[in-house]
């Protein structure tokens, strides 16, 4: 008896012996011989070898206590041992940056998992429309190692450099050190609010020098700065009730 098929060789595990690398497009391995890593709660898929995970929740008492008063965050698990382990979030695509003494900000949604090396926080987007959206905030990874993230479909990196840039909070993955950000409300007109608006009143701002990763997929998710966009049918009706007297 024999199994026919390309099925086993067209999937083989890769030889990469690099700390993180794509198994494919949505499947991320990582070496654990090279130490500790953190991973989303949830996403292991497979492992080889001897590895052990600890919840950790929101990262310790700190960081819990800022999560659940912010609502933002990322419940991540510490993987310790060796072998080969291979992480996932629902079949999204991966996408993997090398961070050197640098800095970047993620909606904790899209963190998929980052090398032990990297330290991270919950912090507070400082935007002049934030106090009208009731506070935005996002996840900073800071320092050297190895950086995943999830996106819906292929992104696109938008350098800020060139110009004033604009983006759904609904669609923005991360941004990197030196890109400034800011919230910019467009009603689209009297007339376009009272029917209802065009569905892009609130969008992020952003300038400076850097990047803006963002992917092609409009999904609100709880506890990220996308939230933001759940105030516009307050903000719209409030102004209708408002006309309306």
């Amino acid at each position: 008896m024999a199994i026919h098929g390309s099925l086993f060789t067209d999937h083989q595990e890769n030889s990469s012996q690099d700390p993180f690398s794509h198994q494919n497009k949505k499947l991320l391995k990582i070496q654990m011989g090279y130490g500790a890593v953190w991973a989303k709660t949830g996403s292991m898929v497979a492992y080889q070898g001897n590895v052990r995970f600890t919840n950790t929740g929101s990262g310790g008492v700190a960081k819990f206590v800022k999560s659940a008063m912010t609502g933002e965050g990322v419940s991540v698990m510490k993987c310790e041992g060796q072998g080969e382990l291979f992480v996932a979030d629902l079949a999204k695509d991966v996408q993997v940056i090398y961070l050197q003494d640098d800095m970047v900000s993620v909606n904790g949604n899209n963190v998929l998992a980052f090398s032990g090396s990297i330290d991270w926080d919950i912090h507070r987007i400082q935007a002049r429309g934030a106090a009208m959206t009731g506070g935005l905030y996002n996840v900073s990874l800071r320092g050297t190692g190895y950086v995943a993230v999830t996106t819906e479909g292929e992104p696109v990196a938008l350098n800020v450099a060139g110009g004033n840039t604009f983006a759904d909070a609904q669609s923005v993955v991360l941004w990197t050190a030196g890109v400034r950000s800011d919230v910019r409300v467009d009603t689209g007109g009297l007339g376009s609010m009272l029917r209802g608006g065009s569905g892009e009143m609130l969008q992020m701002a952003f300038s400076g020098e850097g990047y803006v990763l963002v992917q092609p997929s409009e999904s609100v998710q709880q506890g990220s700065h996308a939230q933001a966009g759940q105030s516009q049918g307050g903000l719209a009706g409030g102004l209708g009730n408002l006309l309306g007297n």
